[in-house]
């Protein structure tokens, strides 16, 4: 049997979503064919030049596939890199090929990083041999030391990004399962807010059922439409959750969450904090007034911890037709790079997809950082 470090890899499948092509590797594929060409007509010191230069050109476009295809790439380099290491062929294998063939260690590095396990082990061994061969005919031991060396670390650098790749993907998909059991929490504080308030109009029917049966039927209707919005809340809360993976079961207070009219509560946070509404904001679902409140939050927060010398971090919420605004604004310097997003916007970031909406957090033209969002004003069906 297969020990246990070999059988992981023999089940890791392909990474997933590899990036399309970009205008730089068509630059960097056109920059080695043209080296390869200016090698083969100018360098005096080619062995076998017509192999060499046909091998080249035949290698060096395989790059363009080294993402989606890496076994097949790999071979392909490696296999034309062999062809030009049998020594039936050439009478100087130690200085064999062009050296815009060193492209061709771009494919090691996309082996690791792109290619299933099994792809990838197969990948290793076709590798080995023209590597072998050329480091076996080497002349000094610095050169084995060095080609080994570079060799091993495309391998390495390889799967070091993979791996990254793999950690950041699951940390992302950690942020956005908690942020599900989050509205699943909040489905469970509706509805039990909800169903006290039916329970307390049920209490407060039968006790003057007897004496006042008109406050009775005003009981009834408030307890029919306190059932309606309950119903209609949990369903379009289920609905939104469908996607995402069972929340476990956890206590939660009874009582309503924070809203928009708890905005203002962002003011203690720090001085420098302004809070502005407008528009229509009246009769919101709750799902999209707790998205408010927990965006502007997490924005707020993160602007009084990384914003350099702010003096104002500005709150506005707008109330559009069929949409809720709000941008999130402070004026501190040297703002915080876009690439570097932390887990608490990717988390506010999946709660407003979740509602149907979009946020978008980054540099501010004008200065500083702005968090946007858009919700709709009510929860997709």
């Amino acid at each position: 049997m297969f020990p246990a470090f070999i059988r992981s890899i023999l089940a890791e499948p392909r990474a997933p979503d590899p990036p399309a092509r970009v205008w730089w590797d068509w630059a960097l594929v056109g920059a080695l064919l043209v080296t390869a060409a200016g090698e083969a007509i100018f360098r005096a010191d080619v062995p076998a030049r017509p192999l060499a230069t046909v091998v080249a050109l035949l290698v060096i476009p395989v790059l363009l596939w080294r993402r989606t295809h890496a076994l097949l790439a790999t071979a392909v380099g490696f296999g034309g890199a062999m062809v030009l290491h049998i020594p039936m062929f050439l009478d100087d294998v130690a200085n064999a090929g062009l050296i815009s063939m060193a492209g061709v260690l771009l494919l090691p590095y996309a082996l690791y990083r792109w290619a299933s396990g099994p792809e990838a082990l197969v990948g290793t061994a076709i590798v080995a041999v023209p590597a072998g061969i050329g480091l076996a005919t080497s002349e000094t031991l610095g050169d084995v030391i060095g080609g080994t060396t570079v060799l091993v670390a495309a391998f390495a650098l390889g799967a070091a990004m993979r791996y990254r790749a793999v950690a950041r993907s699951r940390e992302v998909q950690q942020v956005r399962t908690l942020e599900r059991g989050e509205l699943a929490r909040e489905l469970h504080d509706t509805v039990a807010h909800h169903v006290s308030a039916i329970a307390i109009q049920a209490q407060a029917g039968r006790a003057v059922a007897a004496t006042d049966p008109a406050s009775a039927v005003e009981a009834l209707a408030v307890i029919e439409a306190e059932a309606s919005r309950t119903l209609y809340e949990m369903r379009t809360m289920v609905r939104v959750l469908r996607h995402g993976e069972e929340a476990d079961a956890e206590p939660a207070d009874f009582g309503p969450q924070r809203g928009i009219s708890d905005l203002d509560e962002l003011t203690r946070m720090s001085p420098v904090v302004q809070v502005h509404r407008g528009g229509d904001l009246a009769g919101l679902p709750q799902p999209v007034e707790v998205a408010v409140y927990r965006i502007c939050q997490e924005s707020v927060t993160n602007a009084i911890r990384h914003a350099l010398n702010a003096t104002a971090v500005t709150v506005g919420v707008t109330g559009d037709v069929g949409v809720v605004r709000l941008r999130v604004h402070d004026d501190g310097d040297a703002a915080r790079p876009a690439t570097t997003v932390g887990y608490g916007l990717l988390g506010i970031a999946e709660r407003a997809k979740l509602l149907g909406g979009a946020c978008q957090a980054g540099p501010d033209p004008v200065g500083g950082w702005t968090v946007e969002a858009t919700l709709p004003r009510e929860v997709p069906r």
